[in-house]
């Protein structure tokens, strides 16, 4: 979807909540709002129109990072992220959780999204992404994911649980959820996507519902467990046939 009319889709397509990038979604520029009017008048339209506005950091950012080159301005730029999430009133901000270096304790990770989130100055909830592969991953694996909630739990975070990216963890989609809210306590977002690849393959590769590994209608019942909005992140030629199963597979949708 082009960022300067991200209401247009989802007025057509019966949606009630739309991701959006604040500018390129690889690069580090300050974020953007490129919509007719700007931040005040995106804002004011996705209210008219009932559809909250989530917003997903570039892709880029790792705050766990040893590296300071990469760790540095990712933090610098989650915070713009978030100020300008404030402005257009989204409703979260999706950010992944990042990984380590191959020789670091993953426990250095942890850490330094402490020191990330209590630094951060935000009346949007940053909402941490589960991610699908990497054996230094902050937030791949159950017991990854439990640990940084440990560390991290009070400090206003919330969680984005990703389907094809969990699936491609290897956890079940029957157990997905609860898996998850024990982990943290809570699901905030689900990103309802199927995967081109089996299970437990590591892969990030989003497929449209039904046409993938896990099947739409384990898909929905994902959704509808979690009970938060749901955001479809699948190819573009069949993502509106996803918006429209879920509206009508998932209750209250």
């Amino acid at each position: 979807m082009k960022q300067g009319d991200p209401l247009e889709e989802s007025r057509a397509g019966g949606a009630t909540a739309v991701q959006i990038f604040l500018g390129d979604p690889q690069g580090w520029k300050a974020p953007t709002v490129d919509y007719p009017g700007g931040a005040e008048a995106l804002r004011a339209d996705a209210e008219a129109a009932d559809i909250a506005l989530y917003v997903h950091a570039p892709y880029v950012l790792n705050v766990a990072t040893t590296n300071n080159r990469i760790r540095i301005p990712s933090r610098k730029i989650l915070q713009q992220q978030a100020d300008l999430a404030a402005e257009i009133g989204a409703r979260g901000l999706v950010v992944h959780g990042g990984h380590v270096l191959k020789d670091d304790d993953p426990e250095v990770g942890v850490d330094n999204w402490r020191k990330c989130a209590e630094r951060l100055e935000t009346t949007v909830p940053v909402l941490v992404e589960n991610t699908a592969g990497g054996d230094y991953a902050i937030a791949r694996r159950v017991e990854r994911i439990a640990r940084l909630w440990e560390v991290v739990g009070d400090l206003g975070l919330g969680f984005c649980l990703d389907t094809c990216h969990a699936f491609a963890a290897g956890i079940d989609p029957a157990e997905m959820v609860d898996a998850v809210r024990g982990a943290t306590g809570r699901i905030d977002l689900v990103h309802a996507n199927d995967s081109r690849d089996p299970f437990d393959s590591g892969a990030d590769r989003h497929a449209n519902l039904g046409s993938g590994t896990i099947g739409a209608e384990a898909v929905a019942s994902v959704v509808a467990a979690a009970g938060s909005d749901a955001i479809v992140e699948t190819p573009r030629d069949g993502q509106r046939g996803d918006v429209e199963y879920l509206m009508t597979h998932v209750p209250s949708a």
